[in-house]
């Protein structure tokens, strides 16, 4: 895992109104791996995300993204680096897989360019990888939810940035569908070398796909690290206030989370 890291943030700095979500953060995303941000509701992990797109302002600190401080790079310079996609995102009604994809391409066009081969071809890129080439003209309202979820995948893979930021990318999806998701995270990282960072529920499920973790608990870093590494019973406590067990995953050693019952709880 490369030692720079493609995202970072130094001090930063995050509130509404009277209320601070994020306040004083420090944190590196490694560059070409998968990462997790975990943690409870509310601790922060969807600002962070917001704040590293360049899309949430800080009201001190700063985000540096490749070590340049992401307040200096435009909006749309930004957008052809770091693509974001956001917990149920929507479409217009009767919009078809290929036009919400082409939408993809907005920061790599001035506002009278025409389509060129360029776009072309990150489209048919991103439906590949996301396996919808077959469904290219099929309108979104006419799809399951993991093939929608794929299909939004798509139109911020269509934007050809390094890096993918995904807010609950799992959520409202049934299993087969969520791991569809995950997989196709990790295999972006390994065939394409793209740096994602994806805001995880389920611990287990950021445990067994990431090889980062970020932990956050009230808009502050608890730890980071490789899941073997920092996933203990004592920081499930600390900070999802859930005591559990932590044994080594039967079919890849990483670990796996096993919160007690009460009676089990009890008698520990």
């Amino acid at each position: 895992m490369p030692s720079d890291p493609a995202l970072s943030a130094r001090g930063a700095s995050i509130g509404y109104r009277d209320r601070a979500v994020i306040d004083g953060l420090d944190l590196n995303v490694p560059r070409g791996a998968f990462t997790a941000l975990i943690g409870p509701n509310g601790s922060g992990k969807s600002t962070l995300l917001r704040a590293l797109a360049r899309l949430q302002s800080l009201s001190s600190g700063q985000i540096l993204l490749d070590g340049r401080a992401l307040a200096t790079i435009g909006p749309r310079e930004a957008a052809r680096r770091v693509g974001i996609l956001f917990q149920g995102a929507s479409a217009p009604e009767g919009m078809t897989v290929s036009e919400l994809v082409q939408e993809g391409r907005y920061p790599h066009r001035s506002l009278f360019g025409r389509w060129n081969r360029a776009d072309e071809a990150a489209c048919a890129r991103a439906l590949r990888l996301t396996k919808l080439e077959a469904l290219a003209d099929r309108p979104l309202d006419t799809l399951s939810g993991g093939q929608r979820q794929r299909a939004f995948v798509a139109m911020v893979l269509a934007q050809e940035t390094g890096i993918l930021l995904l807010d609950e990318p799992t959520t409202y999806l049934d299993l087969p569908h969520q791991l569809d998701i995950l997989e196709l995270a990790g295999a972006l990282v390994r065939e394409e070398g793209t740096t994602v960072v994806a805001a995880i529920h389920d611990i287990n499920q950021a445990a067994r796909y990431a090889a980062h973790l970020i932990v956050l608990k009230d808009g502050a870093v608890v730890t980071a690290g490789p899941p073997d590494a920092i996933v203990t019973p004592a920081l499930i406590e600390e900070v999802f206030a859930v005591k559990a067990m932590v044994v080594p995953s039967p079919v890849d050693g990483r670990p796996l989370i096993l919160p007690l019952t009460r009676a089990e709880r009890e008698d520990s």
